[in-house]
């Protein structure tokens, strides 16, 4: 074999290998610091993305049973209303709750239709006797019971289903319609001012609560004086306050118990100086001297500047009537009670 025949067979052995290198020098890592060529860059680019901003639904603070079952104080007379005269279990109860059949007063003659729905209600009786700040008549207060579909329609009397109970149900319960009731929406959330001044708007009181409760917190139920006539609002929040010294169970002048003397709390062998260790300041004359007796805690009240009010919590209003409004405390300092005022924010 010739030297350029030995060198042909030698360059066509050795192609597949060296394309095999090349190749294996493209596709292998780069080394640390090395730079590489444009189109590799935009091969090891990653694609852009695009992050939406996550939606927060706001947070309700009523629920269905504090929307429907809340009750309030009518001040409008009622219309003439179907009742509930009877049940199927009668017989051995007088007490009715969900998923009962009664029976009302009320059929096609008066317009009743079989999967027609109604609201339970039970008026109490006027107002009266409470802490308010408006004269004259609040209203009937008037329990939520429930709710009812009816299920078969005759001419003058119809059977229906308590489909819910917020109560018991009664024999004479009247009958209404459903109101369409919206949550409040949760306002955001600031440190809670227990020291804050009057906002000169509308003032009203607490002048009931739901269940007869006398001494209420976060979550009860509560009725105020302020209602549609002074342009409240369903939405509206409310300060909770009360004077300062005011609300107690009792009403009794908490008086010192020490003994109000100047002297003679000393033995006589002794002669320890005679002061008692629980009484007050003595009173100071004219001249910058203190002496005499012991000066009382109410001469002091009755003499002190005008003091902050105290902040009893917040409630939100959650549906209006003319003169008056039911609402929900969402938070508290401490617990409040029937006749505490209220101040719209």
């Amino acid at each position: 074999m010739t030297t350029h025949q030995f060198a042909k067979a030698s360059f066509t052995l050795w192609t597949p290998v060296f394309a095999l290198l090349i190749m294996t020098a493209v596709r292998a890592p780069t080394a640390i610091g090395q730079v590489l060529p444009d189109w590799a860059q935009q091969q090891q680019r990653p694609s852009p993305s695009v992050t939406m901003p996550e939606t927060r639904t706001p947070a309700s603070l009523a629920t269905d049973k504090d929307l429907y079952c809340a009750g309030y104080i009518r001040f409008e007379p009622f219309p003439k209303m179907a009742q509930i005269v009877g049940a199927e279990q009668e017989q051995e109860k007088r007490v009715f709750t969900q998923g009962a059949h009664v029976y009302i007063d009320a059929g096609s003659e008066q317009g009743i239709r079989e999967a027609q729905e109604f609201a339970i209600v039970r008026p109490r009786g006027k107002l009266k006797g409470v802490y308010a700040q408006k004269k004259n008549s609040l209203g009937v207060y008037v329990q939520e019971i429930g709710r009812l579909q009816f299920v078969k329609v005759l001419n003058q009397v119809s059977v229906a289903e308590l489909i819910s109970a917020c109560e018991e149900v009664l024999l004479g319960d009247l009958l209404t319609d459903v109101p369409h009731r919206v949550s409040p929406i949760q306002q955001a959330v600031t440190p809670l001012d227990r020291f804050a001044n009057p906002g000169g708007k509308q003032t009203g009181r607490i002048v009931m609560a739901r269940e007869g409760r006398e001494m209420v917190t976060r979550n009860d139920i509560v009725y105020i004086d302020l209602g549609a006539e002074d342009n409240l609002k369903v939405g509206n929040y409310l300060t909770i306050y009360r004077k300062v010294g005011a609300g107690n169970i009792v009403n009794v002048e908490n008086e010192e118990m020490a003994p109000g003397r100047e002297g003679g709390f000393q033995t006589r062998q002794f002669r320890g100086g005679g002061f008692s260790i629980n009484a007050t300041r003595a009173r100071e004359t004219s001249d910058g001297v203190f002496k005499g007796r012991p000066i009382t805690t109410t001469e002091i009240k009755h003499r002190r500047p005008s003091l902050p009010r105290k902040i009893i919590g917040e409630m939100v209003i959650l549906n209006l009537q003319t003169r008056t409004a039911p609402g929900i405390i969402t938070r508290v300092a401490q617990d409040g009670h029937t006749g505490d005022f209220v101040e719209v924010q």
